[in-house]
């Protein structure tokens, strides 16, 4: 039996790992707060490396921008320690059915499938938040 793996993976570990194999120049070592030396990026390497396909700020281009993009961008590369649990008294068929209903916070469920499910999932319906328009707040037990 294949032990669980008891957090999400390190994305933004492995997308570093991603540009170390395609521009291993770009790659460099920094200290963090406590002076232990941590790998890092010089993004004005990766720029430079990728100069004929980058695009230039001033450039105009199409693209979705909305306040707290940043900060949604950060809170998607973090781990997290959470695990799916199936509820077999609920459940109809649970060993035959080729299905899965999956209750949750959206953002922490779509984490959590994404490493386990990868491959495997030909559609995901999320429910869309209550209230809208409203301060999203409802009855739940997330």
């Amino acid at each position: 039996m294949e032990k669980l793996k008891m957090q999400t993976p390190n994305i933004t570990e492995q997308n570093m790992e991603q540009i170390a194999k395609l521009f291993p120049n770009v790659m460099t070592e920094t200290q963090d707060e406590k002076g232990n030396n941590k790998r890092a990026i010089d993004f004005d390497l990766l720029k430079q490396s990728l100069s004929s396909v980058l695009v230039d700020d001033a450039d105009e281009r199409y693209r979705l921008d909305w306040p707290g993009k940043k900060a949604a961008l950060l809170k998607a590369n973090t781990q997290i320690t959470k695990t799916l649990r199936p509820c077999r008294k609920d459940s109809v068929n649970f060993d035959s059915t080729e299905n899965v209903y999956i209750e949750g916070d959206n953002f922490e469920v779509l984490k959590i499938l994404q490493e386990s499910y990868l491959g495997k999932i030909k559609m995901i319906y999320i429910d869309p938040p209550y209230n809208t328009g409203k301060d999203f707040i409802y009855k739940d037990a997330f």
